[in-house]
């Protein structure tokens, strides 16, 4: 029995469950009146792919997320409350556009395959998205945070659960110009979808607060290693402060390049790629002392079901820490499986 024959309406179930706001609910204890006359036998396993850096430069990211949703896919088929083996697909996107592609066309072509959630990298979601859509099988991003990611051509198939760069962004601006006060302003972005829509938030809110100044801007590619020129530019113009629209590998290496050049007066703003280990070990702990990033959401002892999700995580003996956007995969998993408890058995 192919397994597709439900995604269209849990697809619809999943926009429904989304717009409830499930934060951290926990695995419930409900019981599920779903096998509809159906034998347990028919179908044996539900797949629920799983898209992320596992390999690479944001595999700290990738990883820590994994095991957040791998975590409430075991809570689940530990409940007993499905009448069939939930499994996680799990797929290293590498976070690569080409690569993210591939995986999800490997994920589609799966039968047994129901719902997916993927990325952490916005412009790998961004090639993936019209893959999933066009299988007819929903994808929830959990980490990418474009905003431009979320189209109303691609609703309902295509959700979000993480916070968008606007809602870093913008509280983050308002501290740097209205509590620090600083005015003059550098922007380093890349050429990505995340790059721009990172300058262009940055750009205007920055613009909009009174005495602000941007002297300066320039795009940079990802891979670039070197950013000297650029950065002895920026230095000559003074400014009080430099963003980062970039992710984690470029924010580090300008950081520690920053630093080697005594530009240490300048301070350095980004958003949640540089909140992980990686961009300490790259930049150095020398070179990272006052750069000030953003992390998503309130802090996880604040979520309904926040401690509890740490806890699970910590008995779990998983290596890798859940990370800035674990709470958000476990979210994304916990989501999909209202949807399935709710939609009740698979091709029923």
């Amino acid at each position: 029995m192919k397994l597709k024959k439900m995604t269209k309406k849990l697809t619809l179930l999943l926009t429904l469950v989304l717009a409830a706001s499930l934060m951290l609910s926990g695995c419930g204890n409900g019981s599920n009146d779903t096998n509809d006359g159906v034998a347990n036998d028919e179908v044996k396993t539900v797949k629920i792919a799983f898209l992320g850096p596992l390999t690479g430069p944001s595999a700290a990211q990738g990883e820590g997320a994994r095991n957040s949703f791998e975590l409430a896919i075991n809570e689940a088929n530990e409940s007993k409350k499905f009448p069939y083996k939930i499994e996680l697909m799990p797929l290293d996107d590498g976070a690569n556009p080409s690569t993210g592609a591939s995986m999800a066309q490997k994920a589609v072509a799966d039968p047994e395959l129901v719902a997916a959630s993927g990325h952490w990298n916005s412009p790998v979601a961004e090639a993936t998205i019209p893959i999933f859509k066009n299988a007819g099988v929903p994808l929830q991003i959990w980490g990418a945070v474009a905003p431009t990611l979320i189209k109303k051509e691609n609703y309902p198939y295509i959700t979000r659960v993480c916070p968008t760069i606007p809602q870093q962004a913008i509280p983050l601006a308002k501290f740097a110009v209205e509590d620090l006060g600083i005015k003059r302003w550098a922007i380093i972005s890349d050429t990505t979808v995340l790059g721009k829509d990172m300058f262009n938030t940055w750009h205007e809110e920055i613009s909009k607060l009174e005495g602000t100044e941007i002297i300066s801007s320039d795009e940079i590619q990802v891979g670039q290693t070197d950013f000297r020129p650029i950065l002895i530019k920026i230095k000559e113009k003074q400014p009080d402060g430099i963003f980062l629209g970039l992710v984690t590998m470029e924010a580090a290496l300008i950081t520690r390049q920053m630093h080697e050049l005594k530009m240490d007066d300048i301070k350095i703003f980004s958003l949640s790629g540089v909140v992980e280990d990686k961009f300490i070990e790259v930049a150095t702990a020398e070179a990272t002392e006052g750069v000030i990033g953003t992390k998503p959401g309130k802090s996880i002892d604040k979520l309904p079901g926040g401690p509890e999700f740490v806890e699970a995580y910590e008995k779990a003996g998983y290596k890798e820490p859940f990370g800035a956007f674990g709470p958000y995969a476990y979210d994304s998993a916990k989501i999909i499986l209202k949807a399935l408890e709710q939609v009740g058995y698979p091709g029923s």
